[in-house]
């Protein structure tokens, strides 16, 4: 069997036909896989412990079957259908049992292996569309939008896929084609990448922005995940992104296995060095992509770009940053660049306004979803009434509170399990007021946030919701999460909030 899934390196393969699948798990990304390996002609069966009913109906349609089932134990039915191929959605940890079965006893994809097996489907051009991918702790999702605006800022079909929400199955699969596909990876999805063989991803350029300790309940270590997060540029043909300011990013870079003549390109907010990208001055500049980089620079953006385009924050100029040098390893031109940072606006639920009032901002992190996000987001607001708390999926959130903690105006716990940030303030902050949300009904728990808040912000203040954890334990999303403080924030202050949904939250450059 290994020598016929060896062979499957293309939509064309004749082997796809009759190939027994098995697809656990049934989100959009597990969706897609069933999608796409019934269209090839594989006998697909697909286990969930749960799936829309819509989803499941769906599946009827296009020709595969579906089984309710756990999968916290290996299902009969798998057992019975002994697949020649097992497909695992991205949500499903290492050591689930039923993953854990699956690799004793076969093959075992992730959707971005089978994507870049079949992504010759539709080409546009000689070969297939080139890959640019990204991940990072924070920002990957600004950086992906960012650089996909940049590459279609010079005409070019691109689009942003992956971890975005967007599957890259759906995207080889269009029928109209692209000329460049923007790839955001989790560290579930670069987990499960394949490392060699025709399902191992080439990119074009690649990047991880940043890294701290994050998922470490899901891949089991901090170092099991940064291996993860390394995959991303093993393979590179043009260039390797790092950030001169994490050194963990450098060490990556330095020891993947890379295209030869591939170039390692860093990004700081400081002047570049040559071979990189930065600040000098008020101009974003490019000193890897030009003839003479020992001694002149391209401009890409000023500063002035940034601030109206709501990017002037230093965790997304970094962002910016990083963008541009994905997109000039794509020979993207500078005029295309400069184009697309001052058409761009942040998504929401990162340092977004919400509302002003009587001197006091209200902005939503929600997005901030670990420590190091939230970092970045409390580094960027001079005084800051904080919001924290939710589900922290094994990250301590000690060293956030030491750093923070004693500048904060005051903060605010919210979260079904408070007492990793009840105690790191009773250590690090003792004289910061620490406010605690009691309810835990979804509807109650923003509005008594922001009362909690307003009484201790003075004007001059920001109140921040950076959470630094997951909003599951409370919340639908970190969307629901920043929509309902959003809510909350506006019936608190009524018709006195000057609002401001779309752009920058005021940060300090």
């Amino acid at each position: 069997m290994s020598e016929r899934l060896n062979g499957l390196d293309s939509w064309y393969s004749e082997g796809w036909k009759g190939l027994r699948v098995a697809v656990l798990g049934l989100g959009a990304t597990g969706f897609s896989v069933a999608d796409t390996l019934a269209e090839l002609g594989s006998d697909v069966v697909v286990y969930s412990t749960d799936a829309p009913d819509d989803s499941v109906e769906l599946l009827d349609v296009i020709g595969a079957r579906f089984v309710q089932t756990p999968l916290d134990t290996v299902p009969a039915a798998l057992v019975e259908q002994a697949p020649d191929l097992v497909v695992v959605s991205p949500g499903l940890p290492p050591h689930n049992a039923t993953v854990v079965w699956a690799h004793e006893h076969g093959a075992v994809w992730g959707d971005i292996e089978l994507a870049w097996r079949v992504r010759d489907k539709v080409v546009k051009g000689p070969v297939a569309a080139p890959w640019v991918t990204i991940t990072g702790t924070n920002g990957k999702t600004t950086t992906t939008q960012l650089t996909t605006a940049m590459y279609a800022a010079t005409g070019l079909r691109a689009v942003a896929c992956g971890n975005i929400g967007v599957p890259v199955l759906d995207v080889v699969r269009d029928p109209e084609g692209y000329d460049v596909l923007v790839v955001e990876l989790s560290s579930h999805q670069l987990h499960s990448m394949a490392s060699e063989g025709p399902g191992a991803v080439v990119p074009l350029a690649s990047a991880c922005l940043n890294i701290a300790d994050d998922h470490l309940e899901w891949h089991g270590s901090a170092e099991a995940y940064r291996r993860a997060k390394a995959k991303v540029y093993e393979r590179t043909v043009m260039a390797c992104v790092y950030n001169t300011a994490d050194d963990v990013t450098r060490r990556m870079v330095e020891d993947a296995d890379v295209v030869e003549g591939c170039r390692a390109v860093g990004f700081s907010l400081g002047v570049p060095a040559p071979g990189d990208v930065g600040v000098v001055e008020d101009v974003l500049c490019d000193r890897a992509f030009t003839e003479d980089r020992r001694n002149s620079a391209l401009e890409l953006a000023t500063v002035a770009d940034l601030e109206t385009a709501g990017l002037d924050s230093p965790h997304m100029t970094a962002n910016v940053l990083a963008a541009a040098a994905l997109a000039r390893a794509g020979s993207v031109p500078p005029s295309a660049i400069r184009s697309a940072v001052q058409a761009f606006r942040a998504d929401h639920h990162r340092t977004e306004s919400v509302a002003s009032a009587d001197g006091i901002a209200w902005v939503d992190d929600s997005k901030a979803t670990n420590p190091h996000a939230a970092t970045a987001s409390l580094s960027a607001f001079d005084s800051v009434v904080w919001i924290v708390g939710g589900l922290f999926k094994g990250v301590d959130i000690d060293g956030l509170v030491e750093r923070f903690g004693p500048e904060v105006r005051g903060v605010v716990v919210i979260g079904v399990d408070r007492t990793p940030v009840l105690e790191a303030f009773a250590r690090h902050a003792p004289a910061v007021p620490v406010l605690q949300v009691e309810a835990l009904d979804t509807d109650q728990v923003m509005p008594e946030a922001v009362r909690h808040a307003a009484s201790v912000a003075r004007p001059g203040d920001t109140v921040l919701l950076a959470p630094a954890a997951a909003s599951f334990d409370q919340f639908g999303s970190y969307a629901d999460r920043g929509e309902r403080f959003a809510a909350a924030v506006h019936e608190h202050l009524g018709g006195d909030a000057d609002g401001d949904t779309d752009g920058s939250a005021g940060a300090r450059p």
